[in-house]
């Protein structure tokens, strides 16, 4: 049988619930063209949502925080990273756990 103070500590994790927390990491590029767009999607939604740079580019060498604040209470995000036209690089794809993620570099 649970004791009141039990009971009332169920009560009060329930009756509040769990906040997302944003997900940050540091974006590394490690590759010798410039990063033009990133995109991110929790695993297993079918479209990508907004330009995580906007009108940002992250240039070959340089570091830049990331933070995903879209207020979703997950961890595994889909990602993909685009770069210059005048790159010979393709469009790269990944799937990461933003939870654990300190940083990420992106090879060619």
């Amino acid at each position: 049988m649970l004791s009141w103070y039990t009971n009332a500590a169920l009560l009060f994790a329930t009756a509040f619930p769990a906040r997302a927390e944003d997900l940050a990491f540091n974006l590394i590029n490690g590759t010798q063209s410039e990063l033009t767009r990133i995109y991110t999607s929790p695993t297993g939604i079918e479209e990508w949502e907004d330009d995580v740079f906007g009108e940002q580019v992250l240039k070959p060498g340089e570091t830049i925080s990331i933070t995903i604040a879209d207020g979703r209470d997950v961890c595994k995000y889909d990602m993909r990273f685009e770069f210059d036209e005048a790159s010979e690089l393709d469009a790269t794809e990944d799937t990461q756990d933003l939870c654990q993620l300190g940083s990420y570099t992106i090879h060619e």
